[in-house]
């Protein structure tokens, strides 16, 4: 997640928008599925169906469809060459093997990535047949044994390759399945030359997605990125936020005339209280709905650890809570869309809740 806004960071900045010039505009959109208010709340599988698969694998894509995701949530970075890559973030050390590769032992370096410092392996230091020489892993094997059961089975998939999958998957459960790209650290990647939107705007055009029904959402933490994709994509964008000041009235306001989504940490929409039970609607929702913005909030996992104290099952933070009574109280307040780790949970929380 972006977060800080160091002197470097603002540097790229500026030159993320001179060399996002290159890209010539597109009409204006919204697209589907984002009028406040309207239809059922979307269910996102968060990096797939994470809770069960190495995240951002064909296996966490293709069970997360399966269970009923409405939306596939790829996080993209650039490879050295060019190429967006699915992975949560550009630091690979955790979600690949690449520390049993002895080939790339010297490329273990630090790094300080939007204003954080990071020790480990980075896909701009690696081409993309590099990166399809590693496996995927489970990044936290003891909260997700079971997932972690799946290790080395998976590589590491390109953006083209998620949306080849998402239209197989389309075709073979006869209902479409979206697209949910985030960019991750834009401004970090453009200071190095390797800007990510005008990849992602030139895969989307060349597989016929830049379009008011196609079935896509773009997010970032970043605004000056979805500002410029706003005249060059006719798909609904997405501002993500981390901090309640970010959600004030006038801020949604301003939002509203680039973004279509809020998305928003899951505690902004009802806070969690210290006794463990949920606190009162912040009624972020409803000022959100009045500017015209949807309302999407993350992320929704079932163990306990991740889950309020009411919600959880036991003391074992490993140990299954009740994420799907958790998630009915969010969309009986209204919400638009939830992203989760367990997907056949959110879809049951949508079907048992009240709107």
């Amino acid at each position: 997640m972006t977060r800080i806004a160091t002197p470097a960071r603002l540097a790229a900045a500026a030159v993320l928008l001179l060399q996002l010039g290159a890209v010539p505009p597109a009409a204006a959109h919204p697209g589907p599925e984002v009028a406040a208010g309207h239809g059922r709340p979307l269910v996102i599988g968060h990096r797939g169906a994470s809770g069960y698969r190495p995240e951002h694998t064909a296996g966490a894509y293709e069970l997360a469809a399966r269970m009923g995701a409405d939306y596939l949530e790829p996080d993209l970075v650039s490879t050295k060459d060019g190429v967006l890559v699915a992975r949560h973030e550009n630091e690979i050390g955790g979600s690949t093997d690449v520390a049993a590769h002895p080939e790339f032992a010297s490329r273990r370096t630090t790094k300080v990535v939007d204003g954080w410092e990071m020790t480990g392996w980075f896909t701009e230091d690696f081409t993309l047949a590099e990166l399809k020489t590693l496996r995927a892993r489970e990044p936290r094997p003891s909260l997700r044994p079971g997932s972690a059961a799946y290790d080395g089975r998976y590589s590491v998939l390109t953006f083209q390759e998620v949306i080849a999958l998402a239209r197989r998957l389309s075709r073979e459960l006869g209902r479409p399945i979206g697209l949910y790209p985030e960019t991750k650290h834009p401004s970090y990647f453009a200071g190095l030359g390797l800007p990510l939107e005008p990849a992602l705007v030139r895969t989307l055009n060349a597989n016929g997605l830049n379009h008011r029904g196609a079935r896509v959402f773009v997010q970032s933490f970043e605004s000056d990125n979805l500002r410029w994709l706003d005249g060059r994509l006719r798909v609904p964008l997405v501002q993500l936020v981390w901090a309640p000041e970010q959600v004030t009235v006038e801020a949604l306001a301003a939002m509203a005339g680039y973004a279509d989504v809020v998305g928003v940490d899951q505690t902004m929409v009802i806070p969690w209280e210290e006794d463990g039970t949920l606190g009162k609607p912040t009624g972020l929702v409803r000022q959100a709905h009045r500017v015209g913005l949807a309302v999407h909030a993350y992320t929704f996992s079932a163990e306990n650890e991740l889950l309020p104290g009411a919600y959880r099952s036991s003391a074992d933070g490993a140990g299954r809570g009740r994420m799907a009574d958790l998630l009915e109280e969010y969309f009986e307040v209204g919400l638009d869309g939830a992203f989760t780790d367990h997907v056949d949970l959110g879809v049951t929380a949508r079907r048992q809740a009240r709107r």
